[in-house]
């Protein structure tokens, strides 16, 4: 129980000369307010943006994979050149994969464009048209809110139905049933028989609510008679997902006659693009934030030891008296290092709170709140500065002679 007595006596020495001296304290404490806020604020930040960016790409579904010319991300002009001279992806290539792969749950090739549609006399402008079949209920990963999704006959054969993004029906119905009713996008007939579950948007660039789902038949007739198709290819399960994927590129090159040792002339791409993309950009944010955190609490710290160490020499008496009447040096040691993590947990307390109002702000364009563990790591790192701060002027107060400084005046 002796170090626990000595820790309690350090703790109420160093409160009491933390408050007879707040407004030193209060200076002293200014760069490490500011390392704190910046901390803080950096990390609720990047938690915001990674809810919201998982949010978004959870669209795209973890477990699929999207067959297409072009990968998502193209690092240089040259490598779009490359990628703009390869073929199309044609119907009967379609078709010869969905007939061959085994390891897949669902197969669903799409194709897209933007056209008006009309319901009456409203209208909206620029909506994504998506012709597919009924296996993008599952590539997808979307539900059906009102009504049901297309069905196997009617994506083959010729009847002209759709399925609305839950904003495209708001948008033209208004309270309405959309189910049932006719709407004309493009200027051509379809009949609704479904509304999509809200889906929110994608990394914020644009809606996946503002959609019409049509049979892809009536869409390569009436829309575009020479589509460049996407496939879009749901694996049975996670573990799965890798042999899915070289069975798919295997089927691809048969299918393309690309020759042993010729490059792929088409790409598959998945969620995990983006993740690893996603993890640079944060990274190099936190490269950046850590930086400026650092260099904010090593001026801090810098401050702190001045004034511990004019702290020491003020109260060389004092600690020459406690040496005289049996204080250890780990006493001393004990009672200014706590004193200086004391200063410098005040210091992060301080910024917690100004950097509480800052996430409000930062909540409104993201989701972002401070968590317990953002909150755990900016009072870790204003004690962790405070001890290394603290550590010199405390062991060299710990190792006074107390002849010597009892005579000090």
């Amino acid at each position: 129980m002796h170090w626990w007595i000595e820790l309690r006596e350090g703790l109420r020495i160093a409160w009491d000369a933390t408050r007879a001296n707040k407004m030193r304290a209060g200076l002293t404490t200014l760069g490490i307010v500011i390392g704190i806020v910046t901390v803080t604020l950096m990390g609720t930040a990047i938690q915001g943006l990674k809810r919201g960016f998982n949010q978004s790409i959870s669209a795209l579904g973890s477990d699929v994979l999207y067959l297409e010319r072009y990968s998502w991300f193209i690092n240089s002009h040259e490598e779009w050149i490359r990628q703009n001279r390869r073929r199309e992806i044609t119907w009967d290539q379609v078709r010869g994969l969905q007939r061959q792969i085994t390891s897949a749950r669902a197969v669903a090739p799409t194709v897209n464009t933007a056209r008006p549609v009309k319901y009456k006399n409203r209208s909206a402008s620029s909506v994504m048209v998506i012709g597919t079949t009924d296996q993008a209920l599952y590539t997808g990963g979307t539900s059906v809110a009102n009504g049901r999704f297309l069905t196997a006959g009617e994506a083959e054969g010729g009847r002209p139905v759709c399925v609305l993004g839950a904003q495209t029906a708001t948008n033209l119905f208004r309270g309405e049933s959309p189910v049932g009713a006719r709407v004309y996008v493009g200027g051509y007939p379809f009949d609704v028989v479904g509304v999509l579950e809200p889906q929110g948007e994608f990394l914020g660039a644009f809606s996946l609510d503002n959609q019409v789902i049509v049979p892809i038949g009536q869409f390569t007739s009436l829309f575009t008679q020479r589509p460049d198709y996407a496939i879009h290819i749901k694996a049975r399960d996670m573990d799965s997902l890798e042999d899915t994927r070289e069975e798919a590129r295997g089927i691809m090159r048969k299918l393309r006659r690309l020759a042993p040792g010729q490059d792929d002339d088409f790409a598959i791409n998945q969620q995990d693009q983006f993740i690893k993309t996603f993890d640079k950009i944060t990274g190099t944010i936190a490269t950046v934030g850590i930086f400026i955190t650092g260099l904010s609490l090593f001026v801090g710290g810098i401050g702190i030891m001045n004034i511990m160490f004019v702290s020491v020499a003020e109260r060389t008496k004092e600690i020459g008296v406690r040496k005289a009447i049996g204080a250890k040096r780990r006493a001393i040691l004990v009672q200014f290092l706590l004193e200086a993590a004391m200063i410098c947990l005040l210091g992060g307390l301080l910024g917690l709170a100004i950097a509480a109002p800052g996430t409000l702000l930062l909540r409104k364009v993201m989701p972002a709140t401070i968590s317990l563990s953002i909150v755990g790591l900016a009072l870790l790192v204003s004690l962790l500065t405070g001890v290394l701060a603290g550590f010199l002027p405390a062991w060299r107060a710990a190792r006074m002679n107390p002849v010597d400084a009892l005579r000090n005046e």
